[in-house]
């Protein structure tokens, strides 16, 4: 059964863990792992009120970040994380966080901007998820959804 739990400052270490477990190839294949920067990425957006734990059947198996998209005209929201750890992906996991994004902003009557790494298999993922790729740069790919 998968659920959400909060997320509270103390959770950061345990959080940067799953990040790099799920970064970690697809940073190396672009010859950019680097433990101390992922902490600082991590650092940067780490704001609990737009965090949540994915938990499957009490096992935090990864998390999303949910938030507005100031920058973003239309409005949206910005899906700033979507982490599930390896062992977890392929599972449906990321489908459901998904569903429930996108469920966010259908309420909210937006879309949903993100990013991606270049090369990384998340990527497909989005693509299959309806969203389109609005931009690139160095090492990200931009992409929206936008509602139907």
């Amino acid at each position: 059964m998968l659920s959400f739990a909060p997320v509270v400052w103390g959770d950061f270490e345990a959080m940067l863990a799953i990040r790099v477990e799920a970064l970690r190839d697809s940073l190396e294949r672009l010859g950019r792992f680097d433990p101390a920067r992922a902490r600082e990425r991590l650092m940067a957006g780490f704001k609990p009120e737009s965090m949540k734990h994915i938990v499957r059947d009490g096992e935090r198996v990864g998390f999303v970040t949910l938030r507005q998209d100031s920058a973003s005209e239309p409005p949206a929201l910005r899906l700033d994380h979507l982490y599930v750890r390896p062992t977890y992906q392929g599972q449906g996991i990321g489908a459901w966080v998904m569903a429930w994004a996108k469920a966010q902003a259908v309420a909210q009557a937006c879309g949903i901007t993100l990013s991606a790494l270049k090369h990384s298999d998340a990527n497909r993922f989005y693509l299959r998820h309806a969203f389109v790729q609005v931009g690139e740069s160095e090492f990200d790919l931009d992409y929206r959804w936008f509602q139907s």
